[in-house]
């Protein structure tokens, strides 16, 4: 965009966020990790007979990465 101003000769603005490949691929790689635990977990509660349902271990470690997830998304806009 040109100016008028005998100071201001050019001014460029980018509305696209700095993408970060290896942030993406942190993610991706925790939710896959999760998705293995929560497997693995629900198979511990059924084959051992544990005490307690297994969304009790899943359920706030899902709800964690989802807002982990959800902060890091909303911070790049």
């Amino acid at each position: 965009m040109e100016t008028n101003s005998p100071f201001i000769k050019d001014v460029r603005t980018s509305n696209a966020p700095e993408t970060s490949p290896w942030a993406t691929r942190l993610i991706i790689g925790g939710w896959a990790l999760i998705g293995i635990k929560s497997i693995v977990v629900w198979w511990a509660c059924a084959h051992y007979a544990l005490p307690f349902h297994p969304l009790w271990v899943i359920a706030p470690t899902v709800a964690f990465a989802a807002l982990c997830t959800g902060v890091y998304l909303y911070a790049r806009r």
